[in-house]
């Protein structure tokens, strides 16, 4: 499988567990120059970025340590302009999802509300 396709996986048993937490998927790979969004959702009054860390199986490190200081810089700068795109004043958190792939399947997932701030 390739990067893309395991990230693909990562993303849609996400997104799947946001709409399952009563959550509507705003927009998926919002992209501007200099970042991306992995999954935009709304629940309530709030919207939640979510970035998606999928991996395969590897005791020594997880997706977590994927997450740079640069990387939630990106996020934030993309966070920016979806916000700007919304006709209300919601406020928004940054949530990781970190989901373990194995032969095209997901074998852990864990999800980390309000993971780091802008």
């Amino acid at each position: 499988m390739t990067s893309r396709e395991i990230g693909n996986i990562g993303e849609d048993f996400t997104a799947r567990f946001l709409e399952e937490k009563g959550c509507e998927i705003l927009a998926r790979n919002f992209c501007i120059r200099g970042g991306e969004l992995d999954i935009v959702a709304k629940k309530g009054g709030l919207i939640h970025i979510v970035e998606v860390k999928t991996r395969r199986p590897d005791p020594l490190s997880g997706g977590e340590q994927a997450l740079t200081p640069r990387k939630i810089s990106h996020i934030v700068k993309a966070a920016e302009a979806f916000m700007r795109t919304l006709d209300s004043e919601l406020s928004c958190v940054f949530d990781v999802a970190v989901v373990e792939v194995q032969n095209g399947g997901v074998t852990d997932f864990k999800y980390i509300q309000r993971a780091f701030t802008a």
